[in-house]
Parts: structure tokens; C-alpha cells; sequence
């Protein structure tokens, strides 16, 4: 594979992982928790960071360098183990795509006033074609590689327009008023949790990079998933926090939609339904990669049909 071959699925893996975390849950939890912690919400991130590290590097380091997946090392640490593991991710990815469909729907209602049913519709068709291209691993390495630059920008825009404390914020992140540790393992789980931990490293090995000598990429790879991840959650905590600054109530019905139309009023509200809609259709897109990737294990023609 050539060096900028190797950098692009490098980059496809990070942005899949990132993407798998970053669902309709994912902008909830975030919203909700700055709600309650305020500035001191900053240091939960920043501790998820740290642990998200050592679980991301581990896994990924272990998986690559052998080649083999997760559920193939599972049986071979302890026999059968993999079967099992391969059955709750693909049972866990199914119930997390439920969600994320309902989110696709949400977002495609928030921008176009498409109704939710039709807009979760024509968003699975979406998800379903990326996989029946020829290519499919490049596919979905350029649609998250997208859609993740498309959060990133929108989000930072809607930070922005909500004018956070950014001195404040930078204090309670290294000193917090308040600590909470079910935010902590929430966010930790939210982030490596489930078939997220496994997005990026069963990518590489589909595409190929496995060994020793293919370490220094992985571990590139798990850090910019990483750092990703991190900084969609930081600016959307940023944005929420400038919210709640300003005096601005959340609506408990649905706390992300009113950070962002508070914060850039209707404009604000397109902008909540591009982000749900990105940040929904690549987690279902991660999430069925991921299973599949599983399934292989159970049923060998799924990887005899694999483009």
C-alpha cells in the first residue's frame, strides 16, 4: 500500500471512530451534563480524554499488530468467548442503529421539515447504498471523513455565536468547582464503549495495515480518533456553556436543538438538524460496519461476498 494510501485509511479509521461516538446520544449527553456541571464539565471531558487514550491505544495496538479481530482474539484467550462477543455487538449495534436511524429522522425534520418517519427512511436507503458501492471501504472512509469536517465546522460556528466564557472554561477544566463521576463513565463509555472500540482497528485491518511495522500509523490513527472525538465534545460544551452564560434556558424536551437555535436563532436550528443528521447517519454507518466485521466470525460467506 502506498504511503498516501496508508494516510488516507489511516485517516478514514480515526474518522470513523470519531463518528461512530459522535450520535444523537453523544450531543445529548453533552448538553445535558454541561447543563448541570457548568464550566467544571470541562474537566469530565478532559478526564474521559485521558482514560479514552489508554483503552483506544491498547485495543487497537493489540488487534492491528496480530491482524486478527476482536472476536478472533477473544476465542483465543478464551474459547467461544469471540462467538459471544460477535452476537452482542452485532445484537448492540442493531438496538444503537434504532436510535441513530430516529436521529437521521430528527435531523432531516429539523432542516426541512421532512417528517421524521420519511427522513429515517430515506436516510437508511442512504446508509445502505454507501455499503453496495464497489469500493465500499473507501466509500465510507470519504463520506465520515466529510460529514466529521462538516460537525466540526458547524459546531464551531454555533461556539461562535454563543460567545462562551473561554477563561472560565480553560479554569474549571484543569480546576473544577464539581466532579461527577456518573458523567465521567458516561462520556468514557459513550466514547470506547460497545462496537466504538472497535470501528477504527477492524477498518485497518480490512485495509490491510497490520504488524509491527505498521505501529506508528496506528497509533497516529487512534490519537486523531481521539482528538477528534475530543474536540467535537468540547466545542459543543463550549457552545451550551455560552448558552447558559447568556441566560438562555435549555429545553429538557431536546437539549442540543436548543443550544444551537438559542444560539443562531432559526438559522441555529438548520444548522442542530445538519449536525444530528451527520452525526446519526455515520454512527449507523460505523455501527454496521462494525458488526459485519463481527459476523464474519459467525458466517464465513459474509467475508467471501466482503468488496
Amino acid at each position: 500500500m502506498k504511503k498516501q494510501s496508508i494516510s488516507s485509511v489511516i485517516l478514514g479509521a480515526a474518522f470513523l471512530m470519531a463518528t461512530s461516538a459522535v450520535g444523537p446520544g453523544f450531543l445529548t449527553q453533552t448538553t445535558v451534563f454541561t447543563k448541570q456541571l457548568l464550566a467544571s464539565f470541562g474537566f469530565v471531558i478532559l478526564l474521559s480524554v485521558v482514560l479514552d487514550v489508554f483503552a483506544q491505544l491498547n485495543i487497537w495496538r493489540v488487534l492491528t499488530v496480530s491482524g486478527k479481530r476482536g472476536q478472533d482474539v477473544a476465542n483465543e484467550t478464551i474459547p467461544a468467548s469471540g462467538y459471544v462477543l460477535s452476537a452482542l455487538i452485532a445484537f448492540g449495534g442493531l438496538v444503537f442503529n434504532i436510535g441513530n436511524i430516529a436521529g437521521c429522522g430528527l435531523g432531516l425534520n429539523a432542516i426541512f421539515g421532512l417528517p421524521v418517519e420519511y427522513g429515517a427512511a430515506v436516510s437508511a436507503l442512504a446508509a445502505i447504498a454507501i455499503f453496495l458501492v464497489k469500493e465500499a471501504g473507501k466509500a465510507m472512509d470519504i463520506f465520515v471523513k466529510v460529514l466529521g469536517v462538516v460537525m466540526i465546522g458547524l459546531i464551531a460556528y454555533v461556539v461562535y455565536a454563543s460567545n462562551p466564557p473561554l477563561i472560565e472554561a480553560m479554569h474549571r477544566t484543569v480546576i473544577p468547582e464539581q466532579i461527577n463521576a456518573l458523567a465521567i463513565v458516561t462520556l468514557v463509555g459513550g466514547t470506547v464503549g460497545g462496537y466504538i472500540t472497535f470501528a477504527g482497528a477492524h477498518r485497518l485491518i480490512d485495509a490491510g495495515v497490520t504488524g509491527k511495522e505498521s505501529l506508528r500509523e496506528v497509533n497516529r490513527g487512534a490519537m486523531t480518533g481521539i482528538l477528534l472525538t475530543a474536540i467535537i465534545r468540547f466545542f459543543l460544551f463550549l457552545a451550551a456553556l455560552g448558552v447558559i452564560t447568556m441566560g438562555m434556558a435549555i429545553d429538557d424536551a431536546n437539549p442540543p436543538a436548543s443550544v444551537f437555535q438559542n444560539a443562531a436563532g432559526m438559522t441555529g436550528l438548520r444548522i442542530f438538524g445538519v449536525v444530528m443528521w451527520a452525526a446519526a447517519i455515520t454512527s449507523v454507518v460505523g455501527a454496521a460496519f462494525t458488526s459485519v466485521s463481527f459476523m464474519k466470525t459467525l458466517n464465513k460467506r459474509i467475508e467471501a461476498k466482503q468488496t
